[in-house]
């Protein structure tokens, strides 16, 4: 660059530095009087009596007023707090050397004794979804290691599906089994609103030292200020796109997308927003797609993603749920009442779907997938004439069947926490138990 060039770029430059001022805090917001910001940004609250920062983000104005949402808790702000902005939103530290660490919500190291991690690059939280025309078409099925899913539920690489249960019927457990046995890359957890005795179990027993090796864990637990534990998802999501640029297949599995949106509610409630819909504010239903879209396949890698829905007293009609199963590409549902009878992974194939299923698989193992899926339709409408003794064997060949063949299914889908299973075995120990080829 020529000397003249550099100067007239200097000249264009603003080096005064514009701080407002903290006018009050009410409830979960801080309002500011200044300085110049957009929404999104990133400001600098300068807390009184000490030296230390606090972290904000522009949530909206009123009447000629900055409405901040803190990251972190808010001691020692009072009225005069000088505010400093950034003029950008959250960016995060990523690259390679985060593989096996474990972070917050803002993608900061967790343990407070770590050395800072060198060779690292800045990625802004904020994405745009890869352009819906230059996506490539998903046609490669992903190695899940669990018999349910890959044989009757087949999930293909750059796929995004959501995980629905109730609490304590082994959604944790089920994401660890995806994070050890599967052929992505690297794995990328957002543990979100979770209890922090959960976190370190999560980690050493569900994940294990297998499995932490290829992953990357995010972490705002439910103590957390509502907008780091949506930051959380942001920075997640964030770090999957980084991964996923340099070509690698990246697992991402959030848990859970319902607590993210609760926090959101949480942000929107504050900021002035109407309650809707179970009191859920119309920013969480907009929320919602533009955090799943980003993910998925580009002309690079993939992302396939997993998010855990959480569903009240089984409720799979309620309004997280219900737009949650309208976004993604398939959902497993996870049957308290299988759990209960020790069936685990507690999958209910007939109510679980893999929309992609079909593209992804060949003739034999759909037919076969088809086939054992009619064999448990036709046991569960006759399930109560069976348990009683009420149906007389002979009376119906289709029922004969199904009753001959449902102890074999559910000992075939059933699967232990330490145990995986290959692509290939599992599809044809489907088919040889459906006996497709052997009419």
């Amino acid at each position: 660059m020529k000397t003249d060039e550099i100067i007239h770029s200097l000249e264009q430059q603003d080096f005064k530095k514009r701080y407002g001022k903290v006018y009050r805090n009410v409830g979960l917001l801080i309002e500011s009087k200044g300085p110049e910001v957009n929404i999104g940004d990133v400001c600098i609250i300068h807390q009184n009596k000490s030296k230390k920062m606090l972290k904000a983000e522009v949530v909206g104005f009123q009447d000629e007023h900055v409405l901040l949402m803190p990251f972190e808790k808010t001691n020692q702000i009072g009225p005069g707090s000088l505010v400093e902005t950034t003029h950008q939103p959250l960016t995060v530290k990523v690259g390679e050397e985060l593989i096996g660490q474990v972070l917050n919500g803002l993608g900061e190291p967790l343990l407070s004794d770590h050395q800072p991690i060198q060779d690292l690059h800045r990625f802004s939280t904020e994405q745009d979804p890869p352009n819906p025309m230059e996506r490539p078409p998903i046609s490669e099925p992903l190695t899940t290691g669990i018999k349910a899913i890959d044989s009757c539920l087949t999930v293909g690489r750059g796929q995004r599906v959501g995980i629905f249960a109730g609490s304590g019927v082994g959604k944790s457990t089920l994401l660890g089994m995806l994070a050890r046995n599967s052929d992505a890359d690297i794995n990328v957890f957002a543990l979100l609103g979770e209890r922090g005795r959960e976190v370190r179990e999560f980690i050493e027993h569900e994940l294990g030292e297998e499995g932490l090796r290829k992953s990357i864990v995010v972490v705002a637990t439910s103590d957390q200020p509502a907008l780091q534990r949506i930051k959380g998802a942001y920075t997640a999501t964030a770090i999957s796109e980084y991964f996923r640029n340099e070509g690698y297949h990246v697992n991402l599995m959030m848990d859970s997308l319902t607590r993210v949106a609760m926090a959101q509610r949480e942000v929107g409630l504050a900021s002035g927003e109407p309650p809707t819909t179970k009191g859920y504010t119309p920013s969480v239903f907009a929320m919602l797609p533009q955090l799943v879209e980003r993910t998925g396949t580009d002309q690079t890698g993939s992302i396939t993603a997993f998010y855990t829905v959480l569903v009240d007293g089984d409720d799979m009609d309620e309004p997280i749920a219900d737009a949650v199963r309208g976004l993604l590409d398939g959902h497993f549902v996870l049957d308290r009442q299988l759990a209960e009878k020790g069936q685990f992974p507690a999958v209910n194939i007939l109510k679980s779907v893999s929309r992609l299923m079909q593209k992804i698989t060949d003739p034999d193992h759909l037919k076969a997938s088809q086939r054992l899926r009619n064999w448990l339709a036709i046991y569960e409408e006759n399930k109560e004439l069976i348990q009683i003794g009420a149906y007389q064997k002979g009376s119906s060949s289709h029922i004969d069947e199904a009753v001959h063949y449902y102890p074999k299914i559910m000992d075939f889908l059933y699967q232990s926490m330490d145990q995986s299973s290959t692509f290939n075995n599992s599809i044809q120990n489907l088919i040889d138990l459906a006996g497709v080829g052997h009419e």
